[in-house]
């Protein structure tokens, strides 16, 4: 910063930047003049002398300020954290439990009977047709 400061007392400097820069600033005057405390006076709200509004309505603030805490509250915390709770503890619609229940029961009456936990002829090989080698020829097999 104070390199800035001593930038500023170039001639150079001064007559290209500076000069060009005090021709777009404005000063603002912080003292009060007559007709400003007379304004002031009339005023009811001089809260709202600085209000900004959030987008929703411009000419009244209560109403802006309604509108904004209802949208908020309606959106954050009804849609994400009500929708949250109910999107994480809402029952199984794919079934994955009752399917990994269904095979650990398989798997236990499995085991109890001496069976292989999957069997290797879970399809009858009598119902499976197999091309031959003749129909193979030159045909590379992956295994």
């Amino acid at each position: 910063m104070a390199g800035l400061i001593q930038l500023r007392h170039m001639p150079l400097m001064r007559r290209c930047v500076w000069n060009h820069y005090a021709k777009i600033s404005r000063n603002i005057s912080t003292s009060k003049r007559n007709s400003d405390t007379a304004a002031t006076a009339c005023e009811t709200k001089p809260e709202d002398k600085n209000w900004v509004s959030y987008g929703f309505d411009y000419t009244s603030k209560e109403e802006d300020t309604n509108a904004h805490h209802s949208s908020f509250f309606f959106s954050v915390t009804l849609c994400l954290v009500f929708g949250g709770f109910a999107w994480a503890y809402a029952p199984d619609v794919h079934m994955r439990d009752w399917a990994q229940r269904e095979a650990f029961l398989e798997l236990r009456r499995r085991e109890k009977a001496g069976l292989p936990p999957i069997d290797p002829n879970f399809v009858d090989p009598s119902s499976i047709r197999l091309p031959s080698e003749s129909e193979l020829c030159d045909v590379e097999i992956i295994i």
